[in-house]
């Protein structure tokens, strides 16, 4: 999204032409979760300086933002969540990323209790459960996470 827009301005089918677009153009990377033949769950990724909101943000903001590999969004079906979906997606796409030669993952997690709605970047012990280090600390709001590969 271009600065200035916010994601409730283009929600729904607008949201979902400009996933297919970056998809189409090799620009959008990320990992599906299935049960059954159906998909429960996804987990997006990619190198940190392709999001340009993070590139964009003073709380999140790093200095070598070019050795980083993020991972800015999951979400799972309802139905599905509780279910090891999420951290089936966080392992697989850990294990993508180290195959890609990347040594630095990083997310952007909330602290609890949080909405669910909200936690679409995962929760602070959530990501320190699977050896990410918090590396901000801030009562509210996102946090910086990592873990090296």
């Amino acid at each position: 999204m271009p600065e200035g827009e916010r994601f409730n301005d283009i929600r729904g089918g607008e949201a979902k032409r400009r996933q297919k677009d970056l998809v189409l153009a090799g620009k959008s990377r990320g990992l599906l979760a299935f049960a059954g033949g159906e998909p429960v769950g996804w987990c997006a990724y990619g190198r940190r300086t392709e999001f340009e909101a993070l590139l964009r943000s003073r709380t999140l903001a790093c200095g070598d933002a070019e050795k980083v590999w993020s991972l800015p969004c999951f979400f799972i079906k309802a139905g599905w969540r509780g279910r090891g979906v999420a951290r089936a997606l966080l392992r697989a796409a850990l294990a993508s990323l180290k195959g890609q030669g990347a040594r630095i993952a990083e997310a952007y997690p909330v602290r609890p209790p949080s909405s669910n709605a909200g936690a679409f970047t995962g929760t602070v012990p959530w990501l320190e459960s699977e050896g990410f280090r918090i590396l901000t600390n801030r009562p509210r709001g996102r946090q910086r996470a990592r873990r090296t590969l």
